[in-house]
């Protein structure tokens, strides 16, 4: 693998690399990646899917890598990391500088007053506000703040009081530019020869026109089966009438200028789509959407218009945040009056609530609605924008479907006429999965439902309890998995993290060194985590990773293959089930020394006709649907 991508780095023809569990292709990518670049000084763009694999590469495998290699090099590699901007501390926000954003002060600090001097103090009140506490405390004494390099980690509700996101940055209007820790990890990744981001950022790069990384002239992209589905999360946008509220709100605050429009346009917004069920708009807008957005495009461009800063002003923060927000929903708004010319698609959605004992229930069709606008493909996007500027390397253990790389080259803008060349290959895997696996398939549980969680609950619970803990419970949503915690936390002695608890980072250090815990999670943790030994000696998946039924992107892309004469299904599902089964199969050996039981709670792997489809991504382990002869494994996994 290192020599085919040595060949790609140097002739600049495109490579797809299918690489197992095991391989050490990180080791196989750094290191000509870290020599083209140090030899050429051209840098090269290393990116990742998940901050989990992007934390493995920066604090373990880069380090050791450049020890044993720095003598080899023709001088010193330089190495950057650069995130996403919500995952930097916000100095501005730290000063005060978001108002309308702060929590409410009371909720999680009691105000005192010293005796002396009549000073007044806040103490928390709340885990939230101690939580603050140490996050403004820790940002007296960070070099990066970023949040992965936090001593222990805080909560996403913390985490938001203290950073802020795209749209609400001031960007170079910022009175803290020049000490903002986002833009000092862009500054340095400037200066660097390897620079370690993500496939969010790539694509912002790539597809919006914003310069957030450094020049490139390769790019290699770890974790690539899932390229597609990041590029068009990073190219999703919503609205809501809450937004276009928001909007006004902050422009009427900080620009004083008339928002009647904008009121007016929120109103028939949420008019327009308040009774609408959840789903795919197939049909496009009807008059009155379509009327409802033009309105809010309307008065959004004209609040723009209306705002426009001049002399001292221009370095009003609020001015600036307000002029972003009213952007966002110009933007938003004229991307959905376009959709019905391009390849986008609207759809309406609105967020389930969680309760302790209860879990998920769908929110009522009179709450209001989200809407979301994305496009069905990217694949024209990725081949002018990604593949036609610079030399890309792609590797995944799973890059192939039926042992061909065309389905993922396909959905990549690779086939067709003018696609660029490339050439794909498959190195294995050194590991000898019958020996070192077992696939244990629950074929008596009914297949998943509602109802068949208490058996699937009860299921998991035996096979943990055999174990004596060291789970790596993986599941097809964020609420499944943090309803199972709060389930078995009741009823087994095992401690059980999950995911949200804390940092991606933190959550599987800890998880790691207590060969009792378990980590309970969802698709962050189905890649990119790389647990070997006896901390991981039990891999559970809940259900086969479907698309959610109701999932309307993957509606509308199964409706085009179909229109096209194809299997939707297999096509769109089934194959984004397979990828998907292989990459949390993949968490369970990592090391030829590693034993463990690889658990599918669902029967529909042994019972349905797509079973042995979805069988062949996965490593041939060996395979019972007995979980007497499962549990006994783990047993003695457990005691030896």
């Amino acid at each position: 693998m290192t020599r085919r991508v040595a060949d790609s780095l140097r002739n600049g023809k495109h490579l797809l690399v299918q690489a197992g569990t095991g391989t050490g292709k990180s080791l196989a990518y750094l290191i000509p990646a870290l020599h083209h670049a140090v030899s050429t000084g051209k840098p090269v763009l290393v990116s990742t899917a998940t901050l989990a694999l992007q934390a493995q590469i920066m604090g373990r495998d880069l380090p050791r890598l450049l020890e044993s290699i720095q003598d080899e090099l023709p001088r010193p590699a330089q190495i950057a990391l650069v995130k996403g901007r919500s995952n930097y501390l916000c100095k501005q926000k730290l000063a005060g500088g978001f108002p309308d954003d702060d929590e409410d002060q009371e909720a999680l600090f009691a105000a005192a007053v010293e005796p002396t001097g009549g000073v007044t103090t806040y103490e928390p009140t709340s885990k939230l506000g101690k939580e603050v506490v140490m996050l403004r405390e820790w940002a007296d004494t960070t070099d990066t703040g970023d949040r992965d390099d936090l001593p222990s980690g805080v909560t996403d509700k913390a985490w938001r009081q203290v950073s802020v996101n795209a749209v609400d940055c001031l960007g170079r209007k910022c009175s803290m530019f020049e000490e903002c820790f986002s833009e000092l990890a862009r500054k340095d990744a400037q200066e660097a020869d390897l620079v370690i981001t993500n496939h969010a950022m790539l694509a912002i790069d790539a597809f919006e026109g914003l310069d957030v990384l450094p020049e490139h002239a390769a790019v290699i992209i770890d974790e690539a089966h899932e390229l597609t589905d990041r590029v068009t999360s990073a190219v999703t946008v919503q609205l809501s009438a809450q937004m276009i509220q928001a909007a006004a709100s902050s422009a009427r605050r900080y620009t004083a200028i008339n928002v009647d429009g904008l009121q007016a346009a929120a109103v028939a917004v949420e008019a327009a789509f308040g009774g609408v069920e959840d789903g795919l708009l197939a049909r496009g807008l009807n008059e009155q959407q379509a009327n409802a957005v033009e309105s809010a495009r309307n008065a959004a461009r004209t609040a723009l218009a209306d705002s426009k800063p001049s002399g001292d002003a221009d370095a009003d923060p609020g001015r600036t945040n307000a002029r972003s927000r009213l952007q966002a929903v110009f933007d938003v708004t004229e991307r959905m009056l376009s959709s019905s010319h391009t390849t986008d698609v609207v759809w309406v959605s609105r967020p389930g609530t969680f309760t302790p004992g209860q879990g998920y229930q769908q929110a009522d069709v009179t709450e209001p609605p989200l809407l979301f606008v994305a496009p069905t493909s990217v694949a024209g996007r990725l081949g002018e924008g990604l593949f036609g500027t610079r030399t890309v390397v792609l590797t995944s253990a799973t890059l192939t479907i039926g042992e061909s790389f065309d389905p993922v080259a396909g959905s990549l803008g690779l086939l067709g006429a003018g696609a660029p060349q490339w050439d794909g290959v498959d190195v294995g895997s050194p590991f000898d999965y019958p020996r070192q696996g077992m696939l244990y398939v629950a074929k008596h549980l009914p297949a998943p439902s509602m109802k068949s969680q208490d058996a699937q609950r009860e299921e998991l619970a035996g096979l943990i309890e055999a174990s004596g803990g060291a789970a790596l419970a993986l599941f097809s949503s964020r609420r499944a998995a943090e309803q199972a915690a709060e389930d078995l936390r009741k009823t087994l002695d095992v401690p059980i993290l999950c995911q949200g608890d804390s940092t991606m980072s933190a959550l599987v250090r800890e998880f790691a060194e207590d060969e009792q815990t378990c980590l309970f999670g969802t698709m962050s943790l189905w890649q990119g985590v790389d647990v070997p030994g006896r901390s991981c000696r039990l891999v559970a998946i809940d259900r086969i990773p479907f698309p959610r039924p109701d999932d309307p992107l993957n509606n509308a892309r199964s409706q085009e293959v179909a229109k096209a004469g194809g299997n939707g299904f297999m096509q769109v599902a089934a194959t984004h089930a397979a990828i998907r089964l292989s990459q949390g199969a993949g968490r369970l050996i990592r090391t030829t020394e590693d034993r463990g039981v690889l658990a599918i709670l669902d029967s529909r792997l042994a019972n349905a006709r797509y079973g042995s489809f979805l069988k062949k991504s996965m490593p041939n382990f060996w395979a019972t649907a007995n979980g007497d002869v499962a549990r006994h494994a783990l047993t003695r996994l457990r005691d030896s």
